[in-house]
């Protein structure tokens, strides 16, 4: 008897689906795409409205003739690959590679791998969605065109390899942008004062705070100001002049979504947002439980939706009441924003069934699948449980003093928790909020001043991205898409255009010189304004709005002139080795200097034959500030640009950023320059900073 044919793209997945359907289902797994641009050449035929020509992705061969196979067999055939747009045109290349017949071959989609689920996704299998298809058909044959049409000339300006992506200059740009703020950050000072008091008879006590804002004329901004402040204000009466009882309640977050999930494992755990997603597409895909078989754990894990289902609503309820009681939940349930992107028909990424608490399934998880399971079974429980409660005081407090005639206002606060709500169960992964108690206080009463704590500050440039906070922006931003995030990270970070240390991203001198092509000769490529809007444009197609080739026909003719433009100013660049006068040590020839992933490097000339090569060390023009000798620019192992001395290890100096040989006229530090735009020079070790002299004519000897 013929079967019914499942075909789906993870083998994985087709484990948890065969043990759901049974016998009368055959399950097959495509293993993720099998047509797609040819690598070897442009594939969009731009005579011909941009068709895109297809062809077999290599090694899928063997995959598609046994899928043909068990089609000819089948009673009917169902595709269930994901269900997003990437999903839905894998299930439409399947057709046309496997010549299904569309009359009986049908399109179904599950939000997770449940039996109810799956069972109630073949009651309502559907014809593909072509506006699916189109929205990614559109953003294949966009990527194609930057990727294909633009790299060939970083190959003539950079060298051979390189190449341009259209999310990816985005948030390479972002990230240079990022660093070149820093360096040319001038920390400024400024102070704040707190004052340890006591009430009236001596047995309470609060800390008050100055704030320049509460119409106090004073700055706190060198320790002059903060000192003639505290002189004046140990002569001052204290007088409490208002008294606000309160309370404030904390609303639970929202169950995750993909970026906020990569967020808070990128926080919590340290994860790679790459790492975060494999680990998510196990729970996703199905895991061995014991006493259970192979289950789906987790929901769909690419959605930018907070919404979630009636179904698992009341699942959340009867946990919340099973485990907290009644007076956990809300009175109303609650309701999260999505940000309007047409993935809204996914639902948020929570557990299949609340009842699996993650220690009972602890035995049968591996310890980041662990991790990221118990994230997400608290994170979707605590979305559906009541705000935390606080009791708050807050008082303000008059100093005056008679001679001279002045007023000072301070003001003091504290909170205490009342009820823990979601707190209950979710505490643990927030920023802690610790009970602050003031004593009680009333209008008039009179307080004493026990001690003074002035601290001095300095304000901080905006903090490089870390793989969390740069999921973020993108997201804010609207460049990408949930399931893209992970990819354009690591792929920037593959090619070597920057790299991660101590979990923060810094572009690498590559990346800083494709960066600086693009947004010199592709301003709208880079532009995360336009990028967003494209993102809005493939939206539209997938509701149907718009038909996917008006997007490209608006994209390439523009983009068309500022190649040929970008072609004539840039030339016939034909980037030789520049020789050396270094010998190698393995056949005599002099050395050359080439570019390579993470910046340049001596090679010898007679490769293949001799494969010597070694870390080339530019001199940086400038003598050692500890010893005398030369400085010379280095790599990080990762291929971070920093400068130390050609005596290293005898000399221990290094620096990120360019000595100028000269000291701080304030502590006699060395001084450095900062900055590649806006150049400034700025003391090593302690504020002092000026603009840098203009340099015209340095390089012209």
């Amino acid at each position: 008897m013929a079967k019914n044919l499942v075909i789906l793209e993870s083998p994985s997945k087709a484990k948890t689906i065969r043990k759901i359907l049974g016998s009368t289902y055959k399950i097959e797994a495509c293993v993720g795409h099998v047509r797609d641009l040819p690598k070897s050449h442009f594939g969009v035929d731009v005579d011909n409205d941009y068709e895109p020509k297809y062809i077999t992705i290599r090694g899928k061969g063997d995959i598609l003739a046994n899928l043909r196979k068990q089609a000819k067999a089948a009673k009917k055939i169902y595709l269930a690959t994901d269900p997003d747009r990437e999903g839905e045109a894998i299930s439409w290349h399947l057709i046309h590679a496997l010549k299904l017949d569309e009359s009986n071959t049908e399109r179904i989609t599950f939000n997770e791998i449940t039996k109810n689920a799956v069972k109630k996704s073949l009651k309502e299998a559907r014809p593909i969605d072509m506006n699916l298809v189109d929205a990614q058909q559109a953003r294949r044959v966009l990527d194609r065109i930057v990727g294909y049409r633009i790299s060939p000339l970083l190959w003539k300006k950079v060298k051979k390899g390189t190449s341009a992506g259209r999310v990816q200059s985005v948030v390479l740009k972002l990230v240079c942008d990022r660093e070149e703020e820093i360096e040319q950050f001038i920390p400024e000072e400024y102070w704040t004062l707190e004052i340890n008091m006591l009430t009236a008879n001596g047995k309470g006590k609060l800390t008050a705070r100055y704030n320049a804002g509460d119409n106090n004329k004073r700055e706190l901004k060198t320790q002059v100001d903060v000192d003639d402040l505290v002189q004046g204000l140990k002569k001052a009466n204290f007088t409490v002049t208002e008294v606000k009882q309160g309370t404030r309640h904390k609303k639970p977050p929202a169950p995750f979504t993909t970026s906020t999930l990569q967020q808070e494992a990128s926080k919590l755990f340290g994860y790679a947002t790459s790492r975060t997603m494999r680990i998510a597409q196990q729970l996703y895909e199905g895991v061995d439980v014991k006493g259970e078989g192979t289950v789906g754990l987790v929901s769909y894990i690419r959605t930018d939706s907070p919404r979630i289902s009636d179904d698992a609503y009341e699942d959340a309820v009867t946990a919340i009441k099973s485990e907290y009681g009644e007076k956990y939940l809300p009175a109303e349930r609650p309701q999260y924003k999505s940000k309007g992107r047409t993935q809204d028909a996914h639902e948020a990424i929570r557990p299949t069934s609340a009842a699996r608490k993650p220690e009972l399934l602890k035995a049968s998880l591996t310890s980041e699948q662990f991790k990221l399971y118990k994230l997400i079974w608290e994170r979707f429980v605590c979305s559906q449980m009541a705000a935390a409660v606080y009791d708050t005081l807050a008082v303000k407090i008059s100093a005056a003093t008679k001679s001279p005639k002045s007023e000072t206002i301070l003001r003091a606060g504290g909170s205490v928790l009342k009820f823990d709500g979601y707190l209950a169960v979710y505490s643990k992964n927030e920023d802690s909020e610790k009970d602050v108690t003031i004593p009680a206080l009333e209008v008039g009463e009179k307080l004493t001043a026990k001690e003074f704590l002035p601290a001095q500050h300095f304000t901080q440039p905006a903090p490089r991205f870390s793989e969390g906070s740069m999921v973020r922006t993108m997201e804010e931003l609207g460049i990408g898409r949930p399931g893209t995030f992970a990819q354009t990270i690591t792929t920037l970070m593959n090619r070597g255009y920057m790299t991660k240390e101590n979990r923060v991203l810094y572009p690498t001198e590559l990346g800083e010189i494709i960066n600086e092509i693009m947004n010199d000769y592709f301003e709208d490529i880079v532009d995360a304004d336009f990028t967003a809007r494209m993102e809005d444009d493939l939206d539209r197609v997938e509701l149907g709005e718009v038909e996917w080739k008006n997007i490209v026909r608006d994209f390439y003719p523009p983009l068309a002139v500022k190649i040929q433009e970008a072609e004539e100013k840039i030339g016939d660049i034909e980037v030789k080795d520049q020789e050396t006068d270094i010998k190698c040590e393995h056949c005599g020839r002099f050395m050359v200097i080439k570019f390579g992933r993470f910046g340049k490097f001596l090679a010898c000339p007679g490769f293949p034959e001799c494969r010597n090569a070694k870390p080339l060390f530019e001199e940086a023009g400038v003598d050692c500030p500890l010893c005398g000798g030369k400085v010379v620019i280095k790599k990080s192992k990762k291929g971070r640009k920093y400068f130390g001395c050609e005596k290293n290890p005898e000399c221990d100096f290094i620096s990120w950023n360019l000595p100028t040989g000269k000291k701080c006229p304030d502590c006699g530090a060395f001084l450095v320059e900062k900055g590649r735009q806006k150049r400034v020079i700025a003391c090593s070790a302690c504020t002092y900073a000026t603009e840098a002299p203009d340099q015209e004519g340095k390089n012209d000897e």
